[in-house]
Parts: C-alpha cells; sequence; structure tokens
C-alpha cells in the first residue's frame, strides 16, 4: 500500500502542473522532470519538490549558466545552473547550433571532446560520462567527434583541435576548483578558448534548443558510430615531438644529479610529466605515490590547487626530503598550472609564487632564444605577454632588451587569442603567463600548460645546477638586473553578489558621485583603470585601452609611490581578489623597504576599498 501511495506520489508529481505560487518556477519544474534522464538528478528535484522548497528549486532552477574566464563553471548536481547530464546535453546543442551557422565544413572537420577525473556519485555525474554525452549529442548530428579514450591534460585539447584542424572542442574541466564543481571550457578552431562575442552568441543558441533532441540522449554511440574516432595516441605523439622546440639542453639533462618530485594532485598529470620528461632526457621525476592516480575526491589535500603553496604540497615536500631531490613540481588536477618548490640551504622550502615563477621562465625563454637564434633573427620581432594583474617584471625585462611586452584581460584566453593574431603577423612568442600559476613556453598550445612548464623549470633548473646557483639565487639575479618586482596576491570570500557589487560601486562613487578615490589611507592615487565601466584617467580620452568586461568587476590603482594594485572578481568562484605589487627600479634594492611599504599599502587598500567586517567578507584561510 505505502508502495503505491509513493508511486503515485511520484506519478502525481511528474504530471501535475506545479502549483508553486510562481509560474516561472512551475514550468522549470515541470521542463526539469520531462527532460533529464539521469535518475539521481531528476529524484534530487523530486526530494526538493515534494519538501516544499521552493527557494532552493528557484536557485537551482531559474538561472542558467555564464561563461566565465575558463567557460561554464559550476557546481555538478541537479539544476539549469550546476553542471549535470541535462546542462551538458543543452550547451552542446547550442554549440552545435552556433558551429552549423559559422563553418560550412562542420561535418567534415568535426569536433574535439577531451575531459579531466573528477565526478560524484551523488549526481552519478563524471567528466568521462558529460563527455560521452557532449559527443553523443554532435554524432547523432552526424559530426566526426574526436573523443579521447582516457583523461587529458586540459592543454591537449586546444592543442588537438589545432592540429586537427577542428572547427573547436571542448574539456570537461573544474581545474583547481573544488571537489564538488566541473566545467564545460570552449575552444575555438584558433586553439584558444572562446571569448567574446562567440560566448554571448552561443549563450543565445543554447537558450533556443533547450529540450534535449532525438537522439542526445544516446551515449552508445561513443562505442558504435563510425564517426567517432580516437585522438589519444596521435596528439600525444605530437605533442610530444612539438615539446622538442622549448628543449635546449638535452645532453646535459640527462647527465644532471639534480632529482625531482612530481605530484599530479589526483589529476590526469602523472604519465603526462613522465613522457615529457623523457623527451626532455631527464630520468623520470618521482611521483608522489598517494597523489599519482585520480581520486575525484582529492582526499589527501583540503582544496586541490597547488597555488594555496606548503600547506597543500606538505605530501610532495616530505618525499622530496626523504629522496633528498632539491625541487618539487606539482601540477593541479587537469595539469594545466604549475607549482614550484626549492629547498634551501636553510632547511627550509622556498614555495615560488606564479609572479616569481615568470620573472624565472622570462629569463630563460628570452635566454635561450638569444643563444640559439638565427643569424638574421631580429628582437623587435619578439614577444612576450601576461595578464593585466600579473607582475610586470616582463615589462622591465623587455624595456631592458629590446622586445615587445604586452598586456591582456585576466584569463589565459585573452592571452590565447592575442598570440595567433601575432603569429598570424609573423612575430615570435616566447613566453605569456597569468600570476596564478598559469605558463606557455613557446606557441605549440595557445593555452597555460602544466606539462610543458614542468619539464622546462626542470631543465632551467638543472642547468643552473651546472652553474652552482639555485633557481631562488638565478630570482635575485633577475630582480638585481631588471629592478625588484615584489607582489602579493590574495583574495576574500564573499557568497553574496550584491555585498560584492556595492563594495565596487562605493569606489566608484568615493567621495561624491561619479568620484573615484585619490588616496588610499596615506598614500596618494595616481591613475585609476576601470576595466568595467571603460575608463582609464592615465589616457588622454580618459578610455581603457583594455576592451571593457562588463560582466566582471575590476578597478587598478597605480599610486605614486610605483605600487600598482587591483581589485577584481574571480570569474571562477566566490572571491574578491586583489593583486598589488611595487616596481622598483634596478637602483632600488632595499627589499626591506619596499616589502614595508608593500604591507602597508594592502594593508590601507583592505581597511579602506573592501572593509571586510562591515562587509562580513571571509578572510582567506592559510
Amino acid at each position: 500500500m505505502a508502495e503505491n501511495a509513493e508511486g503515485d506520489l511520484n506519478s502525481n508529481l511528474l504530471h501535475a502542473p506545479y502549483q508553486t505560487g510562481d509560474p516561472q518556477l512551475d514550468t522549470a519544474i515541470g521542463q526539469w522532470l520531462r527532460w533529464d534522464k539521469n535518475p539521481k538528478t531528476k529524484e534530487q528535484i523530486e526530494n526538493l519538490l515534494r519538501n516544499g522548497m521552493n527557494k532552493e528549486l528557484r536557485d537551482r532552477l531559474c538561472c542558467r549558466m555564464t561563461f566565465g574566464t575558463a567557460g561554464l563553471r559550476s557546481a555538478m548536481g541537479a539544476g539549469f545552473c550546476y553542471i549535470n547530464d541535462l546542462t551538458v546535453i543543452q550547451s552542446t546543442q547550442g554549440m552545435y547550433k552556433y558551429l552549423e551557422r559559422c563553418f560550412s565544413d562542420f561535418k567534415q572537420r568535426g569536433f574535439v571532446v577531451g575531459y579531466d577525473t573528477r565526478g560524484q556519485v551523488t549526481s552519478s555525474c563524471s567528466s568521462q560520462r558529460l563527455a560521452k554525452l557532449t559527443a553523443a549529442v554532435l554524432l547523432a548530428k552526424d559530426v566526426p567527434v574526436y573523443l579521447f579514450s582516457r583523461y587529458v591534460p586540459t592543454p591537449f585539447v586546444p592543442y588537438a583541435v589545432q592540429e586537427l584542424k577542428a572547427v573547436a572542442g571542448v574539456m570537461i574541466t573544474a581545474s583547481h576548483n573544488r571537489k564538488e564543481d566541473n566545467g564545460y571550457k570552449v575552444y575555438w578552431e584558433t586553439g584558444a578558448q572562446i571569448t567574446s562575442p562567440h560566448d554571448k552568441e552561443i549563450l543565445k543558441c543554447i537558450e533556443e534548443c533547450v529540450e534535449p533532441w532525438n537522439g542526445s540522449w544516446n551515449d552508445n554511440l561513443v562505442d558504435t558510430s563510425p564517426l567517432k574516432r580516437d585522438p589519444l595516441q596521435d596528439i600525444c605523439r605530437r605533442y610530444m615531438e612539438d615539446l622538442k622546440k622549448i628543449c635546449f639542453h638535452r645532453e646535459l639533462n640527462s647527465k644532471t644529479t639534480l632529482k625531482f618530485v612530481h605530484t599530479s594532485f589526483h589529476g590526469v598529470g602523472h604519465d603526462y610529466v613522465q613522457l615529457a620528461f623523457q623527451v626532455f632526457g631527464f630520468k623520470p621525476p618521482i611521483p608522489v605515490p598517494e597523489q599519482k592516480d585520480p581520486d575525484p575526491d582529492f582526499s589527501t589535500v583540503k582544496c586541490p590547487n597547488p597555488e594555496e603553496g606548503e600547506s597543500v604540497l606538505e605530501l610532495s615536500l616530505r618525499l622530496a626530503e626523504k629522496e633528498h631531490a632539491r625541487v618539487v613540481l606539482a601540477t593541479d588536477p587537469d595539469a594545466d598550472r604549475l607549482a614550484v618548490a626549492e629547498l634551501q640551504e636553510n632547511g627550509h622550502w622556498k614555495v615560488f609564487t606564479g609572479n616569481e615563477l615568470a620573472a624565472l621562465f622570462g629569463w630563460w625563454m628570452f635566454d635561450c632564444w638569444k643563444k640559439n637564434k638565427s643569424r638574421n633573427a631580429d628582437v623587435k620581432n619578439v614577444y612576450m605577454l601576461a595578464t593585466t594583474v600579473s607582475s610586470k617584471i616582463l615589462k622591465a625585462i623587455a624595456l631592458k632588451e629590446g622586445f615587445h611586452f604586452e598586456e591582456t584581460l585576466p584569463g589565459f584566453k585573452w592571452i590565447g587569442s592575442r598570440i595567433k593574431d601575432l603569429l598570424a603577423n609573423g612575430k615570435e612568442v616566447l613566453f605569456a603567463f597569468e600570476e596564478s600559476i598559469g605558463f606557455l613556453c613557446g606557441t605549440s598550445v595557445l593555452d597555460k600548460d602544466g606539462v610543458s612548464a614542468a619539464v622546462v623549470a626542470a631543465e632551467m633548473a638543472a642547468y643552473l645546477e651546472t652553474k652552482n646557483i639555485t633557481l631562488k639565487q638565478q630570482l635575485i639575479k633577475v630582480y638585481e638586473k631588471y629592478g625588484y618586482h615584489i607582489s602579493k596576491t590574495s583574495y576574500f570570500l564573499c557568497y553574496d553578489p550584491t555585498t560584492i557589487k556595492s563594495i565596487f560601486e562605493r569606489l566608484r562613487n568615493f567621495d561624491s558621485p561619479k568620484e573615484y578615490p585619490k588616496f588610499c589611507g596615506s598614500f596618494a592615487i595616481l591613475y585609476i583603470r576601470d576595466v568595467t565601466t571603460g575608463y582609464d584617467s592615465s589616457q588622454p580620452n580618459k578610455k581603457s585601452v583594455l576592451p571593457v568586461s562588463k560582466n566582471s568587476q575590476m578597478i587598478t590603482f597605480t599610486f605614486q609611490n610605483g605600487c600598482v594594485a587591483t581589485l577584481r572578481t574571480s570569474g571562477t568562484e566566490p572571491k574578491i581578489k586583489y593583486y598589488a605589487e611595487m616596481c622598483a627600479s634596478p637602483e632600488q634594492s632595499d627589499t626591506a623597504l619596499l616589502e614595508e611599504e608593500l604591507r602597508k599599502l594592502i594593508e590601507d587598500l583592505i581597511e579602506n576599498f573592501l572593509e571586510p567586517s562591515k562587509n562580513g567578507l571571509i578572510w582567506r584561510s592559510v
């Protein structure tokens, strides 16, 4: 009897016109229960409905994901603003519609799909399953799909798009985000992540075809369709071959006594970093056994982001001490970013920041270019790039050495598109980076790449070892030659979008309406750039040179003392980030003085502009 009653309730739930008192919500519930064929996520919505959880239903069903700095990213679970089977099908249908409009040869050139090792049992949602559904939607429409047969580093997808001349590609990943998240990262035919207007147009197309098409749920097509190809062996071989272009000391690498420990943070990196080391002539790096194999729970770290420093690198540092390895290399779970730590003379570990590593990579890539360039190579044809919130150290090196340096908006998608333009105009790009440990050495891939960065860092360390110089010592040499660049980056968590907006609006109307602040505490402000509104007081026409980015908040302050500080919202997480850097000239070598000045300025910036206690911001836990 009870079973029948339960069955009746379920059938009523499925077929009743929903009476929540909110017509928009009633429609959304009806659509979800009709369209979702994943029993676990369907059940999540049914349970909320049964328990009258209208607010949570509204949060889950009455809004959609939008493209941030890394594509679509959200928690896994039921709802139109979460990552799940249905939203991935909808996104891919929108992609299909848009690509069909953009490319007459779409069905000849095909589409690339890759995935990492994330998963969530409660939603029966894994990156691999979402990749199969992505492929199924396209195969059902007779599009050839290059679906990797196993997990790959994120950079393999943009690399494959270019190599296979596909029209686009998707990587299912949430990179270094918390374990609950997943994402849908889109690459254009150029091999760079999509930027505007493609993201807006794809979202429009998704809105136009939200109901799953016949065949969209048919993931059997992945096993039966003759249009499905597996590019794994071919792409891996080509990628490793291309790595040789940025290897300059293979013989020296094969003889080095330096030992390296590598951790792949429970993600995809292990096999690929091992192969890259082989290509460069190294002995294999020592893997951290507990973190070598994929684990969607990231069970040995409190968060799977190597950028968090020593606290999350604990296992690899202890193993390195045991193995007498001086350098630790950590790739994040999708292997597109890299952290590096080095054991110092005093027995402490130095974990390099993204900005410090960029100073080393910038010096190294330019030094190798100089020593290996052809006779007619012109330094004025050479470029390096960084996002605008990253260190200005490359700018200082470029000014002294005569090559070009350019800045882009935050997010590697902007770097990728700009590199594509520069290459099309016959320029040579040696290196690009973003401060959040995202590096690109060479231009075989147009996105950040932790695999190539790891092996280049190893070669740099092995070369310096022959000169009896550590990475830390070389960093000081770079600063002594080009000027100290001392930076600090951190963040506050804020889960209330209204609070975030009001913090930035207050800065735009500080002492009076439409007036930005002239001081931050005792520090005088020279210029202000607001990329959200397109304002830049340093430009004659007061217009920002960087493109306007209305969807995210970002204001940069240039101070009279030479410090540059930026406040911005994260494109992938509920964070307000701050970035501050003192850029000194080579003759200013009193680092203690520079550090103290930066510390005071950051204190004033937080207290006066972010007002954490008033706004209920959560400090980053160290």
